[in-house]
This record gives C-alpha cells, sequence and structure tokens, in this order.
C-alpha cells in the first residue's frame, strides 16, 4: 500500500523514538559525508526523495528478530556500526527494508555528527578522528557548481567553524528548534551580515525549514504480513539492482536472524576487527570471514538465494563459530610472525589452506 508520508523531522522523532528500527538483514551505513552532503542539496533544490519501502512489524513477530537503531555519532574507527537494540516498544514498530541509507543520512545531518580519519592520520591517535557537524553555508552564491549543486553545505568541526569568519555557517541540527520565520529572523542576527547578506541568510535557512518541517517527503509503501520469508523475498529482490548486497551483507543478516545463542553480526565483526588489529595490522573484509566460516564449516553452497540460507546451514555455522573463529584467529597470528602485512599479502584467498588445516587437524 502506497502511502504519502509526512515531513522530514516526522521520521526523525520516529526514529527518536525508536519507532522507526533496522531489521537484522539490513547493511551497515555506508555512505560517505559528500554523499550526505549532496542529498540535503538535492533536497533543497526540490529534487524527488525516493519511495522508502517499510515493514509494519507486530509485536509478536518482533521477538524472533534482532533490530538495530539508527546510526547517530558516526565514527569510523569506534561507532561504524549500528548498536543493537534491546525491548521494543509494546505497540508495532516500523522496520525500514529500503531507505536506511538516506534516513540515516537524515539522522546524521539534522541530529548527529561524522568523525573520519583525517587523510595520513593515524588509527591509534584520537585528534586523527574529529567530529564534525553538516553545516550550510547561508551566504554562499547559488551558483550552480560542476556537480550540480547549488547549495554549499559542509561537514565541519567548531574550529572550522570559528576560522571562517568571512562565511556564514549555519550548524543544520539548528533547524529542528527553529518552526517559523521570526526563529529565523533572531538566528540570522548573530551573524555580522549586512543586508544583502541577511536577504540571502533569511532565503537559505526558509529553504531548509520548509524542507524539514513542511515539505511531505516521506513517500513510503507499506508491507503488512507478518511472513518472514516473504518479507526476507522482498528484500532480496530489491536488492538485486542497483547497489547489491553483496555476499557477505546478505548472509551476515541471515546469519543474525537465525542463529540462536549466538549475535552473529557481534561475533563476525568482532573476529574482522580482531584479525585486523594483529600484529603489523592487516584488512581482512567481513566477506572474507565469512567465505572462510562457509569454507572450515564444510558448506557446499555458496549462491546468493534465499533458500540457500537455511536453517539447517545456519545452525552448523553457528555450531562451529568457536572453533572457526579460534582457527582464523591462529593463522593470522601465524602469518604475521613470518612477517606480512596488509601491505605484503598480496591475496587474502592464500590464507584459506592455512586456516582449514588448522581447524580440521584442530
Amino acid at each position: 500500500m502506497h502511502t504519502s508520508g509526512g515531513t522530514i523531522a516526522d521520521a526523525l522523532a520516529a526514529i527518536h523514538k525508536k519507532d522507526y528500527v533496522l531489521p537484522a538483514i539490513q547493511r551497515e551505513f555506508v555512505w560517505k559525508a559528500e554523499q550526505i552532503e549532496r542529498l540535503f542539496d538535492s533536497l533543497m533544490q526540490g529534487y524527488p526523495f525516493g519511495t522508502f519501502l517499510f515493514w509494519k512489524v507486530e509485536p509478536k513477530t518482533a521477538t524472533q528478530f534482532q533490530f538495530y537503531d539508527f546510526m547517530l555519532h558516526y565514527h569510523e574507527r569506534d561507532a561504524a556500526r549500528c548498536k543493537e537494540l534491546g525491548k521494543l516498544p509494546s505497540h508495532p514498530v516500523t522496520a525500514v527494508l529500503d531507505g536506511q541509507q538516506r534516513l540515516t543520512a537524515l539522522n546524521i545531518g539534522l541530529r548527529g555528527s561524522m568523525a573520519v580519519k583525517q587523510r595520513g592520520g593515524w588509527w591509534t591517535n584520537d585528534a586523527a578522528f574529529p567530529k564534525r557537524r553538516l553545516h550550510l553555508n547561508l551566504t554562499a552564491p547559488r551558483d550552480p557548481a560542476e556537480d550540480g549543486s547549488v547549495f554549499r553545505f559542509k561537514f565541519l568541526t567548531e574550529a572550522q567553524v570559528e576560522r571562517a569568519t568571512d562565511e556564514a555557517w549555519f550548524s543544520v541540527e539548528r533547524i529542528l528548534s527553529l518552526t517559523d520565520g521570526a526563529a529565523l529572523h533572531d538566528m540570522i542576527e548573530d551573524f555580522d551580515l549586512d543586508k544583502e547578506g541577511r536577504k540571502l541568510a533569511f532565503g537559505a535557512a526558509d529553504r531548509l525549514r520548509t524542507v524539514v518541517h513542511t515539505d511531505p517527503s516521506i513517500n513510503f509503501y507499506e508491507e503488512k504480513s507478518q511472513d518472514v520469508e516473504r518479507v526476507l523475498n522482498i528484500f532480496v529482490r530489491l536488492n538485486s539492482g542497483g547497489t547489491t548486497l553483496s555476499y557477505s551483507n546478505l548472509l551476515l543478516s541471515i546469519a543474525t536472524a537465525q542463529w540462536k545463542k549466538l549475535d552473529a553480526r557481534a561475533e563476525i565483526n568482532g573476529l574482522v576487527a580482531g584479525l585486523n588489529a594483529t600484529g603489523r595490522r592487516f584488512a581482512f573484509s567481513q566477506d572474507w570471514v565469512l567465505k572462510a566460516g562457509l569454507m572450515l564449516a564444510d558448506i557446499k553452497s555458496f549462491g546468493v538465494k534465499v533458500e540457500n540460507f537455511t536453517a539447517a546451514n545456519m545452525g552448523t555455522l553457528e555450531k562451529g563459530w568457536p572453533a572457526i573463529d579460534r582457527a582464523l584467529r591462529q593463522t593470522v597470528t601465524l602469518v604475521d610472525s613470518f612477517g606480512l602485512s596488509a601491505q605484503t599479502l598480496r591475496a587474502d584467498s592464500a590464507l584459506l589452506p592455512i586456516a582449514y588445516y588448522l581447524h580440521h587437524r584442530k
């Protein structure tokens, strides 16, 4: 059923109240700061925002699965993954099947922050990850840039804003509390602008206020069936075109939904982080770890089809996971002792036979 939804402010309020949640089958947030900036420019220019696909999950169904919260304060090193939600509300919740990246981008841009490693910085240095919030230059010329952008949005640190004394950088999160023209006028008085500058600034700020508080941008289709297999098939079909879910994304999602005792997402992501932090440091992917897990568990099927992600296969993987985890850690520790690292290991797949040998010889 197609529904003409509410405003961006309404959607963010639903995210804040945990009425909008992310099902385990969703991938992690993958957008970069530049993509969020461009999304806000597109909204300001009135470009179509796209339609969302929501799944209305009844409380009884919700108890069978794991759900996650939306990213708010992204940190490339310390907080790059969504947090697991605990007990959900007693009323039905809305799981986002399509539109997570866009809604998360809005959530970060209007309520949160991004901390991405600066070029040349050390991963162990906290200062290499400065917190940046989304800002809009209220007085920037409206001449279209080469990429078609008109409004200048930028993630900036507080220090960068303070140094830019000749530009009127407005923290975008403030627009959530500025719901009328009078409040906008008072805000603009904080900037030392001439008459023309104030006029330009008010136009940009008022447009942003309209985009966030007035325009009914959140249009969606809602699936009400509680048949999880049907919902999963819808999700897979949605992601078979456009930016396709990787093998590891989908398998991790299914594993998370079907593992009974262990938290698949926490286990696998924790292993990836542990392997990459070993010795001279490595750069193994989630995809490599999952394929290694399938290989070591002697699961034969590798097709990305719903029917291949059976409860039996996922049960086998979960049962064997502690030993698989141990074998992979031993393998990486071993090759680190040989002097290998992310820079010198030419092919990660070369380690799979070693891991298989260690695992099966115990």
